[in-house]
């Protein structure tokens, strides 16, 4: 009888513990402004993406993380002597920011090589060029561009051992959703549609108002 008595006042206390971490989360959730714009889940929050830095753009300017995310952007990691994948993927985002331009919404593109050795400001400012809207481009040196990869999570491997002009670039191909102030709030993979991507980002884009 007493066994189960301490039986029935575990499982009171236990659904009692429940419900008021149930309430906990929803109180968060209400007070998350994007709450309801969905997104990528990911272990430990995409506040764990994102860095400071310093870099140089297409136009050879010395450029920080607030001066280039002074709006919404599309970041994307890539090389320009990259055979398809990269000039697909900005081609992508660029339509995605194109069709949010077209609703109303200031977005712009984000390309940062991880190509440094090859990829100078004038030749970022070249493969930029090809793409609608003013894609911002930014290089570095090596050691710039390590630290910026790192902040973002994104793996590269330049596979420059035997040959050194001509070589392929491993890389993840992910594209970030950056708000004004440094923050990444999203990301989306390279098999997402530009039209989900500007409905998706549109809708952070609307919250913050």
């Amino acid at each position: 009888m007493a066994d189960r008595k301490i039986l029935l006042i575990g499982c009171v206390a236990a659904v009692a513990l429940l419900a008021s971490g149930g309430v906990y989360l929803a109180s968060r959730g209400g007070d998350d402004q994007f709450a309801g714009c969905g997104g990528s889940a990911v272990a430990g929050g995409m506040d764990a993406f994102g860095t400071d830095f310093t870099l140089t753009r297409q136009d050879g300017q010395r450029v920080t993380a607030q001066q280039v995310f002074a709006k919404p952007s599309l970041l994307y990691f890539g090389y320009t002597s990259c055979p398809d994948v990269c000039p697909m993927d900005s081609a992508r985002n660029a339509e995605a920011a194109a069709l949010l331009q077209e609703g109303g919404k200031d977005v712009q593109t984000v390309f940062v090589t991880v190509d440094p050795k090859r990829d100078t400001p004038q030749v970022v400012a070249d493969f930029t060029s090809l793409f609608p809207g003013d894609m911002i481009g930014l290089t570095g040196t090596e050691e710039e561009i390590a630290a910026v990869n790192k902040g973002w999570r994104n793996y590269y491997k330049a596979n420059d051992a035997e040959d050194g002009e001509y070589y392929l670039v491993d890389h993840m191909t992910n594209t970030y959703l950056v708000l004004p102030g440094n923050r990444t709030v999203d990301f989306f993979n390279r098999d997402t549609p530009p039209e989900v991507m500007a409905e998706r980002v549109g809708c952070f884009v609307d919250a913050l108002g």
